[in-house]
């Protein structure tokens, strides 16, 4: 099975410049934890509610005119299309991660496979990444 079988097509994406009050707002809005951040349709990171808390509000920058470019994560990790479900799987438990960017063979993005969509797929190896994924990490103070 590929991922492209099983992803979330057309995800909401926010800008570099979009500021992280607006970035937040749309999270609300859709009831997600993380965002892709885009150009056009070019993929250039991924913004995260944990990003706004530690990297901008916890230092005490001001939301409003706080852009989403001075919190997001640019080395974003993504999978073609056509990339396997298994594959998806390996990724995310060897890197920690919970969804996926998903690229055509162009490099725009297409959609995110979550821990959620393959769950709702039925893919019996959910369970197993969710637990690889999970470990605790160390306080860092």
């Amino acid at each position: 099975m590929q991922i492209s079988d099983v992803m979330t097509r057309n995800p909401r994406t926010v800008k570099p410049g979009d500021t992280l009050q607006s970035a937040a707002q749309l999270m609300d809005e859709l009831n997600v934890g993380v965002l892709p951040v885009a150009e056009g349709n070019r993929l250039v990171g991924m913004l995260t509610d944990r990003d706004v808390v530690i990297r901008s509000t916890s230092v005490g920058q001001n939301p409003r005119t706080t852009t989403v470019s001075d919190a997001m994560t640019d080395e974003v990790r993504s999978l073609p299309m056509d990339a396997s479900v298994l594959d998806a799987i390996q990724m995310m438990k060897d890197q920690q991660l919970r969804r996926i960017p998903v690229t055509d063979a162009a490099g725009e993005l297409v959609g995110i496979l979550s821990l959620g969509d393959l769950a709702d797929a039925g893919t019996p190896e959910a369970g197993e990444a969710l637990e690889g994924i999970s470990t605790p990490a160390e306080p860092d103070r």
